[in-house]
């Protein structure tokens, strides 16, 4: 698995770095939250401390969540409830408090991790919305049984919104998965793809603004898969006691 930490203490990232090593897990270090917005798309699961030196952990979360659904598990030495409530309220998949058992750490890990898997798989390859069908792993539109001709950016935005038909999905989330990044600098781009998007497939009802929020694609009883038949841790960090601890965040 790809694991992103975001954990600023050497000690305990030390520690955590060598016990995931050990159980097969590829691990990326980084100290501060805007690191956290930049590289996880490269990986499976955030590992996040919320004692971070540039952005609270929960504000960390908060813009995560805005542009991804990657398993987080917070792992922190912030431990009264109000934290744990705002923590699991924003995303997280799990909240660990500091000291914690690795073996504990482990087995939270693979619990997350399977939730995910199960949460995502099968993913369906074509989907209708009314009468336009978008096969997302051959890049192709038709609306009527009629190919439509998309640009790269057309479609991707298209597919964004496909894959999760019916579903309500962010602005954020959609300047994210096409551009790469989140910021005002593509968002007038994106305004102007959708506007001709809309103007290619002619069914302006089947994608909706909501206002103050992004998009969705169709709606709950018009969309679905189309029938596709049979293709169907402190510093230093002391391990004495099989424990990760850190400073209080």
């Amino acid at each position: 698995m790809q694991i992103l930490l975001a954990e600023d203490d050497d000690g305990v990232a030390a520690a955590l770095l060598e016990v995931l090593y050990d159980h097969g897990h590829v691990t990326r270090r980084v100290t501060h939250g805007r690191d956290v917005l930049t590289y996880h798309r490269s990986s499976d699961l955030l590992l996040l401390d919320l004692g971070l030196p540039d952005i609270d952990g929960l504000d960390v979360l908060r813009s995560l969540r805005a542009v991804s659904d990657m398993s987080v598990v917070v792992l922190t030495a912030r431990g009264d409830e109000r934290s744990v409530v705002r923590g699991l309220r924003l995303g997280a998949d799990d909240y660990l408090v500091k000291p914690v058992r690795l073996a504990e750490l482990l087995a939270r890990i693979e619990a997350v991790t399977r939730r995910g898997a199960a949460k995502s798989a099968p993913a369906a390859s074509r989907i209708r919305a009314g009468d336009v069908e978008v096969d997302l792993d051959a890049r192709r539109v038709q609306v009527g049984g009629a190919d439509v001709e998309l640009t790269t950016k057309e479609f991707d935005i298209l597919a964004v919104l496909a894959a999760r038909a019916g579903t309500a999905v962010s602005r954020e989330q959609v300047l994210d998965e096409v551009w790469g990044d989140a910021h005002h600098g593509v968002s007038r781009s994106l305004d102007v793809h959708l506007t001709q998007l809309r103007a290619k497939l002619s069914r302006p009802e089947l994608l909706t603004t909501i206002r103050g929020f992004g998009y969705r694609f169709g709606d709950d009883a018009a969309s679905g898969p189309a029938d596709c038949g049979d293709d169907a841790a402190s510093g230093p960090t002391d391990f004495g006691d099989d424990a990760v601890s850190g400073p209080t965040d």
